[in-house]
């Protein structure tokens, strides 16, 4: 390993220190300055750090971080979600998403996960499940208002005034609030319904650690239709600190597609996979839905990206 790559370990080690001992994770001065300088200090890519291969103190540091990083996260959107939420019945909380620190990021990664399922899907999904959608269910609004437009999107949270919260933010948007559907339930109870979505989305933070993302992966190969889309955040090199990571061999019952690695500000990795079983070319129940036309605005994202991305995305040929 580096030198500089041990300074950066280091760096993140005394950051996990200063932050362990805060009396509390809800946004303020000085959890927002610790929480920004660690995610600046784990965004270059160019190491190579392999988080899985360091000692074992190291390791449960990371598996504490990733929870306090959580932890934060969820206070974080809920801060904001309560602010907009408070706005005049006149205005539209969705038309001041803006205010959130990390709305662009999530504006990047809709694009990208848009692009990269278009490459993975002929047909434009029906319904969508977003499991762990949390207070403000940035991924489900920004797919539903740019990219998919006459796609209904079930989101899955297991703590009521999360969605509470969510519901308020679109409650006041004529298209968003016929289109978003919120369940409250852990999807490990989920078990009906789950074979009717063409597209399953499962959230970085639900399964905090390898033991209880496996499980949520298992029940949802045990459930999704076959042929369904999986699409899950991961995360790479010293991304990791912040997220768990997925691996393939995570992915049994499915094929996998694709693993992109993004090189921007964008943290999380994204994982596609397809429930063994069916075919790219039907929707769930062997329906065959409208082709995807992605306009030019929406090209696809590895393509575009591709001189300095191209050893960025792992691709797994498909096996229909």
């Amino acid at each position: 390993m580096a030198c500089e790559n041990n300074l950066v370990v280091k760096q993140i080690i005394d950051l996990y220190d200063q932050i362990s001992k805060l009396e509390c994770l809800k946004p303020s001065k000085n959890v927002d300055t610790l929480f920004g300088q660690l995610v600046s200090t784990c965004l270059p890519t160019d190491t190579n750090i392999d988080v899985t291969k360091m000692s074992d103190e190291v390791k449960d540091m990371r598996s504490n971080l990733i929870k306090l990083c959580g932890e934060a996260e969820g206070y974080l959107e809920q801060h904001f979600s309560t602010i907009l939420g408070s706005l005049p019945e006149d205005q539209n909380p969705l038309d001041h998403l803006n205010i959130f620190p990390y709305y662009n990021n999530y504006l990047k990664l809709g694009k990208l996960e848009f692009d990269l399922l278009s490459q993975h899907s002929s047909h434009v999904p029906n319904k969508i499940a977003f499991v762990g959608s949390g207070p403000m269910p940035l991924t489900s609004i920004v797919l539903a208002k740019f990219h998919l437009p006459n796609t209904t999107f079930h989101n899955f949270d297991i703590d009521a005034h999360a969605n509470t919260l969510a519901s308020s933010l679109v409650s006041r948007d004529p298209d968003l609030s016929k289109r978003m559907i919120f369940h409250t339930t852990d999807v490990l109870n989920a078990t009906e319904g789950l074979d009717q979505y063409d597209v399953v989305f499962l959230a970085a933070l639900v399964g905090m650690d390898k033991e209880a993302k496996v499980k949520a992966i298992e029940h949802l190969e045990k459930h999704m239709a076959p042929g369904a889309i999986l699409m899950l955040r991961s995360a790479h090199a010293l991304r990791a600190f912040l997220y768990p990571i997925v691996d393939s061999s995570d992915l049994k019952g499915f094929q996998l597609l694709t693993i992109y690695h993004p090189t921007d500000d964008v943290v999380n990795s994204v994982v596609i996979a397809r429930k063994l079983g069916g075919s790219s070319m039907t929707g769930v129940n062997g329906t065959r839905g409208c082709m995807f036309m992605p306009c030019n605005c929406s090209k696809v994202h590895a393509i575009m990206n591709n001189r300095c991305k191209k050893l960025m995305i792992e691709e797994f040929s498909a096996i229909e």
